[in-house]
């Protein structure tokens, strides 16, 4: 059993940066893993994708029927593209070799071992960096990214963790499957919540020139087969969504 949750990843300004790097390293992490699979008989496989794989102005909630319906988020599209090809990888294994492999798309995640580069990061983590470094600094601001209004749904990594369990033993089909709770949360109220977390209720001062990405991306977690996350792990998902 091999679960392929290996990516290049990163925030909005490194897929905007690097988008040579973020194309062609996931491009080869999948092929490659896929074909080592393949030789030593691998009989499941789960491949975790991207929702940024869905396109931009998606009908929400996100339906994995939207994929390739719309153009995509250009900030990171090369990203995307990759993501989309490992999706179409498993696919081709299903249909020329009879392998028993999926495909999921998680939502947004956070937790333990995150990436809190404020450069490479994503929302989240960077957030939680932001106003920690402010409480310890006495900063009178956090400068949050964008205008605050776009809403992003977010999932414990150990929640993802229980549903790709629960794919595994339940789900066999050549179609990806999302994973997530159904619910999500202003990046606002999101900053607002973390500032008063981490006990630095300060105020945050947006910064409208940076890129503002699509207004909502929430999933329609699961085809019938899986509901969504809180079906999977037996209990409401943890997390800062509504």
């Amino acid at each position: 059993m091999v679960v392929d949750a290996a990516a290049r990843v990163g925030g909005i300004a490194a897929n905007a940066a690097e988008p040579v790097e973020f194309l062609h390293d996931n491009l080869r992490i999948q092929a490659n893993l896929l074909d080592a699979s393949h030789r030593v008989g691998v009989t499941r496989l789960l491949l975790l994708g991207s929702s940024c794989i869905y396109p931009k102005f998606a009908e929400q909630p996100i339906r994995e029927d939207s994929l390739l319906t719309g153009a995509l988020e250009p900030t990171n599209d090369a990203y995307a593209i990759a993501k989309i090809a490992g999706i179409l990888g498993v696919q081709s294994y299903r249909r020329e070799y009879g392998r028993s492999w999926i495909s999921a798309m998680p939502t947004n995640l956070y937790g333990p071992g995150d990436n809190f580069d404020l450069e490479k990061s994503h929302v989240l983590p960077a957030l939680m960096r932001k106003f920690h470094e402010a409480r310890v600094s006495g900063a009178p601001t956090v400068t949050v990214w964008g205008t605050g209004t776009p809403r992003r749904e977010f999932l414990h990594v150990d929640d993802l963790a229980s549903a790709c369990l629960h794919l595994l033993e339940t789900y066999d089909d050549p179609a990806p499957i999302n994973i997530g709770v159904g619910e999500d949360v202003p990046i606002a109220e999101l900053a607002a919540l973390v500032a008063h977390t981490v006990g630095r209720p300060g105020v945050e001062s947006p910064d409208h020139a940076r890129t503002t990405r699509p207004p909502h991306d929430r999933r329609r977690p699961g085809r019938p087969s899986v509901v969504s996350c809180r079906d999977a792990v037996g209990a409401p998902a943890r997390g800062p969504n509504r």
